[in-house]
């Protein structure tokens, strides 16, 4: 018998099914993919202290892990439907079914789609596409690209393909309307990155980066913004310079660009096509929590989570009796935030199935998962802390007898 189902076998989802198994449950583990470690698989990137962080590396040791503690990881199954059921969860993949009596949704993040003229395009893709292409299956994603979107993803992103030797010709925002909101905006795309400053790959642009944090300095810096953009590992940023269609008869070909007022209006007469044979659209990540919402799992609206997330505790509990939800359906934080929270839902798992050996080590988690986020060195919202406090409050709210219906 299975005592837990994971659903998602990225950072969160393997830490989570590592925890429990080490208290004793029996754990199987779903995921649509191929292949273990989710976002995982294609992250990369330097530290601050110099040394690198190897998704790839990392979601080995995972699996392997997860296997020595006898979990059953099964990839290439889909999960489509979630119920309640007398004994726990009822839950139907394309595997067969399963009942159990617990079940934990980790199922990570999705990318916000940015619709642009011309976006059906071949050689159109999302960011996160171009990064599982490059890191995980070695695929050239192009010979010259434009990237539609400066955020905290794409910048790290286009390092990364920068290391793969792809040519990144400019980084651009969307032109702005109701649908881009904040991301066509030049003044809000700024204010974002000054969270990322630290990583500048220079001492002057770090340097940059603490001074426009200072009160008033933003504006004047944006009023002098160079019209070339400012270079991140060789390729511009253009924060006055946004894509209004992307040209091309049977694939993409070029990238039309205007150039842009500080409330993101284009300047008549600056318009130009800039030559690509392929481009990225980057729209930021979303919880991806539908299956929650399946289960009948109450939600919030928290914008500094990332969007819509299912109600939970610092224990990683939903208001439904053994639901359970880690890493990124939680809100948008990095993988090593997942990892910890996987780790706590774990562990609070055993204990309420009466598995865990020691008590303190759920406590000890939890205080790892605010020490994790705390020195995080990627925050994708500003205040995350706050929302992080708010759905806690929520949770603790929310009428308990709407969760046993």
């Amino acid at each position: 018998m299975t005592d837990v189902l994971v659903v998602g076998a990225g950072p969160a989802g393997l830490s989570a099914a590592v925890a429990c198994a080490n208290q004793g449950l029996s754990v199987r583990v779903a995921d649509e993919f191929y292949q273990p470690g989710g976002r995982l698989l294609g992250q990369l990137h330097q530290e601050p202290d110099g040394t690198w962080w190897n998704g790839l590396d990392e979601a080995v040791k995972l699996h392997d892990e997860a296997i020595r503690h006898g979990v059953r990881i099964d990839c290439g199954v889909s999960v489509y439907n979630v119920e309640r059921s007398p004994n726990g969860w009822h839950v139907s993949t394309t595997d067969g079914s399963i009942d159990v009596p617990v079940l934990l949704l980790a199922t990570g993040a999705t990318e916000t789609a940015v619709p642009v003229p011309g976006w059906t395009l071949p050689g159109v893709m999302s960011i996160g596409a171009a990064q599982v292409m490059t890191n995980v299956q070695r695929v050239r994603v192009g010979t010259r690209g434009v990237v539609i979107g400066v955020n905290i993803l794409s910048v790290a992103i286009v390092r990364e393909l920068r290391l793969a030797g792809v040519h990144v010709e400019r980084m651009v925002l969307p032109a702005a309307n109701p649908v881009t909101a904040e991301a066509g905006h030049p003044a809000s795309v700024m204010e974002s990155l000054l969270r990322v400053a630290h990583l500048a790959p220079s001492p002057f642009l770090r340097l940059g980066g603490k001074l426009m944090g200072l009160p008033g300095l933003q504006a004047l810096g944006l009023r002098l913004y160079p019209k070339s953009g400012v270079k991140m590992w060789g390729v511009p940023l253009q924060l006055r310079t946004a894509a209004l269609e992307i040209v091309g008869e049977a694939q993409v070909e070029g990238v039309r660009v205007a150039r842009i007022t500080r409330e993101g209006k284009p300047i008549p007469g600056t318009e130009q096509v800039i030559p690509a044979d392929f481009v990225c659209i980057a729209g930021g990540l979303s919880p991806l929590a539908e299956l929650a919402a399946v289960a009948g799992c109450p939600f919030a609206y928290l914008p500094s989570l990332g969007g819509h997330v299912p109600l939970h505790n610092e224990r990683m509990q939903t208001p439904l009796p053994g639901l359970y939800v880690a890493g990124n359906i939680t809100g948008i934080e990095s993988a090593k935030v997942a990892m910890v929270q996987g780790t706590a839902a774990g562990l609070a798992i055993a204990e309420d199935l009466g598995a865990l050996r020691d008590p303190s080590k759920l406590q000890q988690a939890i205080g790892q998962v605010e020490a994790v986020r705390r020195q995080a060195v990627i925050q994708f919202h500003p205040e995350i802390a706050q929302g992080r406090q708010q759905v806690h409050s929520m949770y603790d709210n929310f009428p308990k007898s709407q969760g046993d219906l």
